[in-house]
């Protein structure tokens, strides 16, 4: 049990070297292509920053959830499925946790980080 974190965590900056480090790259851009094009949708729609909505506005967040869901859903399922691919040839073996960390980093987080800043700067 000891040994979960430090694996974890070598597991992760072992990615950053290994087969498949082009997605590393690849998916950010695309969750940022997907940010982009909701965000400037969001401006010319008169809506807030998608994140800080969720934040301020909780009686919207069903709705606000769902857009953002279909916007980015793909490309953090195509995120978890690359990384459990990873996992089986590097690993021999799927963590899933490491794979939800990751998808999270490379789709969720550039996603929520863009589509406010664009919607921002659209205004």
């Amino acid at each position: 049990m000891d040994d979960i974190w430090p694996r974890f965590f070598g597991d992760l900056v072992d990615r950053v070297s290994g087969p498949m480090k082009f997605r590393l790259v690849l998916q950010p851009l695309m969750a940022a292509f997907f940010a982009i094009r909701s965000g400037l949708n969001d401006a010319k729609a008169g809506k807030p920053p998608f994140f800080w909505s969720l934040i301020s506005d909780p009686a919207h967040d069903a709705d606000r959830i769902k857009d953002g869901w279909k916007s980015v859903g793909r490309v953090f399922v195509l995120a978890l499925v690359l990384d459990v691919v990873y996992q089986i040839i590097v690993e021999h073996f799927v963590y899933s946790g490491e794979a939800i960390t990751v998808a999270v980093v490379l789709a969720l987080v550039p996603y929520l980080i863009l589509r406010g800043l664009v919607t921002r700067l659209a205004r």
